[in-house]
């Protein structure tokens, strides 16, 4: 896959202010094409992106954060990506990191990469609360022991994907919320895709999106009932539709 055609994708709500430097730090010649998908934001992050030259789609209404990604991965794939990055456009990824994220799948290594702020050990410094730093080291810590994986954290929003690993898991099936992204990797390791992870700075910043405490503990809940889900499905006590393999021709 030396040759892979990248596109990377950015699931957008109100980020304007932020849009246009994470835009720019993207490596030149790192990704074959830039979509943004724009979930009814409020203030100019469409236009931002269209006087940027990224390529656009706007949701009429907003459908949450999981939404977003099914619009994002969708129209990708029908781009022709053979390699799909999320990249927050809020900046709180580092979007030169595009190069080293892709590099496992490129090399046949991983079908899913995640950008982990917690392999350095600096994420603390780079401004992660300290709730969501105890929050995401449980839940990890929950989810290596049930999925069998030694990953450091699999709460992060930057993250690469194949297109044999899109095109296999039903993530149609998946919640609109944030939740979205754990059930992701509950399907990716549950299908038997290899995962890996590479080092990346946290970043807070004060134009960053946060999800707020309330969401961050109905996503930890939902999180765990995820996992419930895949063990019951795993012992043959309850089918479950998020672990089961599409048709083909989604």
């Amino acid at each position: 896959m030396t040759q892979a055609r990248v596109v990377v994708v950015m699931p957008a709500y109100n980020a304007a202010k932020t849009l246009e430097k994470t835009f720019h730090d993207i490596p030149e010649g790192s990704a074959d094409e830039v979509l943004l998908v724009d979930d009814a934001s409020a203030d100019e992050t469409a236009e931002v992106a269209r006087g940027l030259g990224i390529h656009v789609l706007q949701h009429p209404a907003n459908r949450g954060y999981g939404g977003n990604q099914k619009t994002c991965y969708t129209e990708a794939l029908s781009l022709g990506a053979d390699i799909i990055v999320m990249l927050h456009p809020d900046y709180q990824y580092d979007p030169k990191r595009i190069p080293d994220i892709v590099r496992p799948i490129k090399e046949g290594a991983a079908d899913l990469v995640l950008g982990s702020r917690l392999a350095d050990g600096k994420a603390l410094a780079g401004g992660m609360p300290l709730y969501k730093f105890i929050s995401n080291r449980f839940l990890t810590i929950v989810e290596n022991l049930v999925l069998g994986q030694h990953l450091t954290e699999m709460h992060t929003g930057y993250r690469a994907y194949s297109r044999r690993l899109l095109e296999t898991i039903p993530f149609m099936t998946n919640s609109e919320g944030f939740v979205f992204d754990t059930q992701v990797i509950v399907q990716t390791a549950a299908f038997g895709f290899k995962i890996a992870e590479i080092p990346v700075p946290s970043k807070y910043i004060p134009e960053g999106s946060s999800i707020r405490f309330g969401a961050s503990v109905a996503y930890g809940l939902g999180t765990l009932w995820t996992l419930v889900r895949y063990l019951l499905h795993k012992a043959h006590l309850k089918r479950d539709r998020l672990f089961r393999r599409p048709a083909a021709g989604r």
